[in-house]
């Protein structure tokens, strides 16, 4: 091979001459079961404290808002801007998982550490650097990934705000914009963070066939079966259908997640049977009795 296709082939996939610029990932010690539950029930009280919080928040701000608008128009009830607040929170729900696609594929993907090098630019660096911590091992109940969650709520709060002081129309748009996005984060983080990656249990809802299927597709993201897609969420199977052999791929991760499912659940009937799933033993300086001790696997 020519000096000259060396040369392309280092600029291209980072070589030798630009071996500094790659850091040796920092091994990461493996987490007990305890330290793994322990994550999950801290995520999942933030979780459904802060879901429970906003939509109490929205709930209640949607309620006043409407009752100023009725005693302003002299108790005519504001059907048209009704109308058009709900039009405007499904259009921002399905709005933002549009957008989710391009920033996902783009702006965290398409970053720093993940173009060539002669493409690299030191902007947008951090925010592969951010998302990183979502495809390594985590070490405690948050990530860095997290976040672009909060970033989101910030537009969303912005435009609830600006749309309950402002009357009419238009704030009702602004308003209905704002809910929109702050539905969608809510699913979001039910979807993404409690069925794809089983940070807090989702529970009967979990197991309805669409919902397989969208978790089985965030999974191929995943795996870059198909050099990242899908890269959106809930419309993930539609960019897996636009892929050769995608769908395909589609079924075989939903078939092999419902098979682990139920070997999970015939081992731990089968250890339920004969006597191998035991009360735990009450330890005094705990505040609640363990409900149940699964013996240490060979």
């Amino acid at each position: 091979m020519k000096d000259g296709q060396d040369e392309d082939s280092d600029e291209i996939w980072g070589g030798q001459r630009h071996a500094s610029e790659m850091k040796t990932p920092t091994r990461r010690k493996a987490r007990t079961k305890a330290e793994r539950e322990a994550s999950a029930a801290s995520y999942e009280w933030s979780a459904w404290a802060s879901s429970c919080g906003v939509i109490s928040v929205a709930i209640t701000a949607t309620y006043f808002r409407i009752l100023r608008e009725v005693d302003v128009n002299g108790g005519v009830f504001p059907v048209a801007e009704l109308v058009a607040q709900l039009a405007l929170i499904a259009g921002a729900a399905v709005g933002m998982e549009f957008y989710a696609r391009y920033a996902h594929k783009h702006l965290w993907h398409g970053s720093w550490w993940t173009m060539s090098n002669k493409y690299r630019q030191e902007w947008n660096r951090p925010i592969w650097l951010l998302h990183e911590s979502h495809h390594l091992p985590r070490e405690g109940a948050f990530e860095a990934n997290d976040v672009f969650a909060l970033m989101n709520g910030v537009p969303a709060f912005a435009l609830c705000a600006f749309g309950f002081f402002t009357p009419g129309v238009f704030g009702g748009l602004c308003f209905g914009a704002g809910l929109g996005i702050t539905l969608f984060g809510i699913a979001y983080m039910y979807v993404h963070d409690g069925l794809v990656h089983k940070r807090f249990p989702t529970g009967p809802l979990g197991k309805l066939p669409v919902m397989r299927r969208i978790a089985a597709g965030h999974t191929i993201h995943h795996t870059e079966a198909f050099e990242g897609v899908p890269w959106g969420l809930f419309l993930g199977i539609q960019e897996l259908a636009a892929v050769p052999g995608g769908l395909e791929e589609l079924e075989k991760v939903v078939i092999a997640a419902e098979r682990k499912e139920k070997r999970d659940e015939l081992e731990l009937a089968r250890r339920a049977s004969v006597g191998l799933v035991t009360e735990g033993a009450h330890i005094p300086s705990m505040k609640e009795a363990p409900q149940c001790k699964l013996p240490e696997d060979p």
